[in-house]
């Protein structure tokens, strides 16, 4: 992840121009412990399936990737001049961290793997995300997710 003073203009000028709703210092929501929960996986890095149109620069979409696809099958199209994809070419696990997450189930730290993960370009203006972050939600509580991983690039 790039410093924000290794960032060039005019894109440094436009991050920090984002606008940031302040976060609670509390959870969002109470519920069981987290060895109860289903946990699904959301990743900035733009993962795309084998077969499917990459993302585009700045688009709002997301991706929908199931816990079963093959982890070759898994392509990346995050583009950023900030973004070096010499460890996501390493370990997948870099940017989707899967094997990491079946681990913690095994270990009892978590209760199991959602079925479905989500991926998102990352560098996109919030607003245009606004709709894709929606359906992720629907589609996560329709499957029972109780928890998140967000695996920011």
């Amino acid at each position: 992840m790039a410093r924000m003073d290794d960032i060039p203009e005019p894109t440094r000028t436009a991050v920090l121009a984002l606008p940031i709703a302040p976060v609670a210092a509390q959870a969002f929501v109470a519920g069981p412990p987290l060895a109860q929960r289903r946990v699904a996986l959301v990743s900035s890095a733009a993962l795309f399936r084998r077969g499917e149109a990459p993302f585009l620069p700045g688009s709002g979409e997301y991706r929908a990737l199931p816990v079963d696809l093959p982890l070759e099958d898994i392509l990346m199209s995050h583009v950023s001049i900030n973004f070096d994809r010499s460890g996501w070419q390493r370990d997948l696990n870099v940017a989707y961290p899967i094997d990491r997450l079946h681990e913690l189930t095994a270990e009892g730290v978590i209760g199991e793997v959602a079925s479905t993960h989500y991926s998102v370009m990352g560098s996109t203006d919030p607003q245009a995300m606004a709709a894709s972050a929606d359906a992720i939600a629907v589609r996560m509580r329709a499957e029972g997710v109780g928890g998140a991983i967000l695996s920011p690039v």
